[in-house]
Formats: C-alpha cells, sequence, structure tokens
C-alpha cells in the first residue's frame, strides 16, 4: 500500500477504544483474512499484515502513545519496523491465534511446528558526534546457541532422534470420551514427535549452550536518545532448526555540554560581550564539525538566534539536515578596571545616562536611625 491508512480505522475502532475491544476487533479480522483461509489471495494477506501491525501498536501502552502523538513516525521512532512475514505475525500473536485455531502456531499445523527462539536485548551508548553521523560498533552479546557438539541436535554424535512410539511422531495423541475425541499433546515427547535416547554429554540433551559473541552493529545516522535497533535473527536460537529470536539494541546518547538538542535541531549558547553586540562583530560557534564563524550585526540583542541551516542532526528516514541554532548570550563582566570604568562612565554620560557609583549610597540605602 502507498499510502499507510490509520491504525483505528484499520481496525474499525474508535481512539477511544479499550484494550479489550481493540484485541476483539483483531481476532474478528484474523479470522477472516488469515491465510489458510484465504489461499492464493495477496489482498488478503496485504490486509492481514496491515491489521496485525496495527494491533502491535494499538495494543501496546507506549507505542500506542506513540502513535497517537506523532503518528506512524512516533513507534517507528522508537524502534517498530513492522513484521518481516506471516510467520512473524503468528509468532508475536501466539495467544491470539490460539484462541482461534487451537494448538499450534497460527494454526498452521500441529505440535511438531519448529518453535522460535527468545528474543534478548542489550544497550549501547554512543556520544552525540556518533549518533549524528553513524557508527558501526562491537557489542557484545550472550545467548543461547546451537550446542557445538551436536550441532543442536541434543543427540549424542553418532546417535539421532527417533520418532516417538507413543504418538507415532505426530505430537499428538487422542483420546476417547464418549462421543468426543479430544487431542491432547503427547506426553512421552512433549509434542515434539521424536525423543532423544542418547542425550548429548555436552549440553545434556538440551541442543544448546550459551555462548559470548562478539557482533558488528551498524548504528544510522541521526538515531535519538533511547533509540531501538531491532536485528532480526540475531537473537537465542530455536529448537528444532526454527527461526532464532531477534536482537534489540537499546540506544543511550550521552548529552554534550555544548548543546541541546530537539529532534534533529542543536541549540548552543554563545557568549558575547555589550560592546560586540552594540559595535558588531564575528565569533565562533561550536558545531558538530569543529568551530564555525558567524557575523553579529550591530545592534543585536541579547536572546537573539541565529541559524546555520543544515548543521544539526541528519532526520531519521526523512530527507535533509537539522538546523544548529546560536543563542545570544550578554556576558556582564563581575569586575572592571578603574580605566573600564571610567570609560564606561563616559559612554554613559554620552548618552545622557546617569549611573550612579555603587559605593555610594542613596535613599534605600540609608540606615534608619
Amino acid at each position: 500500500m502507498s499510502e499507510r491508512r490509520d491504525y483505528y480505522e484499520v481496525l474499525g475502532v474508535s481512539r477511544e477504544a479499550e484494550a479489550a475491544e481493540v484485541k476483539r476487533a483483531y481476532r474478528r479480522m484474523a479470522m477472516e483474512l488469515h491465510p489458510d483461509r484465504n489461499p492464493g489471495n495477496k489482498d488478503a494477506e496485504s490486509q492481514f499484515k496491515e491489521a496485525s501491525e496495527a494491533y502491535q501498536i494499538l495494543s501496546d501502552p507506549e507505542r500506542r502513545a506513540l502513535y497517537d502523538r506523532f503518528g506512524h513516525d512516533g513507534p517507528r521512532g522508537g524502534g517498530f519496523s513492522g513484521f518481516q512475514d506471516v510467520s512473524d505475525i503468528f509468532s508475536a500473536f501466539s495467544d491470539v491465534f490460539g484462541d482461534i485455531f487451537g494448538t499450534g502456531v497460527g494454526g498452521r499445523g500441529g505440535g511438531r511446528s519448529p518453535g522460535r527462539g527468545a528474543d534478548i536485548e542489550t544497550h549501547l551508548t554512543l556520544t552525540l558526534v556518533e549518533a549524528a553521523r553513524g557508527v558501526t560498533k562491537d557489542v557484545q552479546v550472550r545467548r543461547r546457541s546451537p550446542c557445538g557438539t551436536c550441532r543442536g541436535s541434543g543427540a549424542q554424535p553418532g546417535s539421532g532422534a527417533e520418532r516417538c512410539r507413543q504418538c507415532n511422531g505426530r505430537g499428538q495423541v487422542v483420546h476417547s470420551q464418549g462421543f468426543l475425541m479430544i487431542s491432547t499433546t503427547c506426553p512421552v515427547c512433549r509434542g515434539e514427535g521424536q525423543v532423544i535416547r542418547t542425550p548429548c554429554s555436552a549440553c545434556e540433551g538440551t541442543g544448546f549452550d550459551q555462548q559470548e559473541d562478539t557482533l558488528q552493529i551498524a548504528i544510522p545516522a541521526g538515531v535519538d536518545d533511547g533509540s531501538t535497533l531491532r536485528l532480526v535473527g540475531r537473537g537465542e536460537a530455536a529448537p528444532r532448526s526454527g527461526r532464532p529470536g531477534n536482537l534489540y539494541v537499546i540506544l543511550h546518547v550521552e548529552p554534550d555540554p555544548r548543546f541541546g538538542r530537539d529532534g534533529a535541531d542543536l541549540h548552543t549558547e554563545v557568549p558575547v560581550s555589550f560592546p560586540q553586540l552594540a559595535l558588531g562583530d564575528e565569533v565562533a560557534v561550536p558545531t558538530l564539525d569543529g568551530e564555525a564563524t558567524v557575523t553579529i550585526e550591530a545592534g543585536t540583542q541579547p536572546g537573539a538566534t541565529v541559524t546555520l541551516r543544515g548543521r544539526g542532526l541528519p532526520r531519521l528516514e526523512d530527507r535533509g539536515t537539522g538546523d544548529l541554532v546560536a543563542h545570544i548570550k550578554l556576558v556582564v563582566p563581575q569586575h572592571l578596571s578603574s580605566e573600564e570604568a571610567q570609560h564606561l562612565r563616559a559612554y554613559a554620560e554620552a548618552g545622557g545616562i546617569r549611573v550612579a557609583s555603587a559605593e555610594r549610597k542613596g535613599f534605600f540605602g540609608r540606615k534608619r536611625k
């Protein structure tokens, strides 16, 4: 779809709809648009993905708040990037599809469907300059990976898994209760459909071990503090050669004492003296790429701003770059030499300004008897 529709419109609910109403609306649409009920129907599959994306945002209070405030850019700035494929949807909403279709992932098969690995997260700290330019960082991640001895099978090398005799490899056993036939998970293989007679000694039959890996993470230019990157398939390994989980990298951008940040725009203070404001001058302004020179026009007032176009940060998923806004700050000297004070009084008198000496006590400075 070329233009993304409003999520509330997609699910057919009001903006005040409560979580239960949102879930009911999605369940209804998922039942109607499920790919197994619409084989080969690309339009139904597209609507199914659209409804699932809308539900993932509106069912999460934090993402919903971002969406209500900033539209589609809100959740995207918080790390949401949608679903890669339909199986991603089934994994994310297994509770919903389990309610609709019974056991199994999305109702798309029996208990032997490969699972999905767990998601993991890590934190990464950047300087403001790194966030502005983009950078590649190495991060240490401890995650569950396939056992190096049995290569994830869980069986001792030289042996293998055998078909479960209890369920004949189906992962389900059927019980008869009167006129009813009830299918339950096989108690012997626990739904796997196979059993391991000789477990791997290295991993004790789990098929996994914990590994410390170094991953290179490419950080795009313009990220903000709290942004989250999702790396698909870089999480923990899954059983039975299922799809691995995802890695979520939460970014922290260190404050830079030179700048304040407002989205893609930067703000900085430029201290100047009264003569510079009155007469005009050229002053240095800090930027992300070093210092730049700006002109202060004669007669500039304290608090005025000078904008350097395109000297801010890149805008994520958008064209262009923010600006750098220099705020002019008047600095009044706390101590003057006698010569400086003399010249300053002469300036005041020339302009018809009478300045009482701080050393003289005026009416309010007299002591009461």
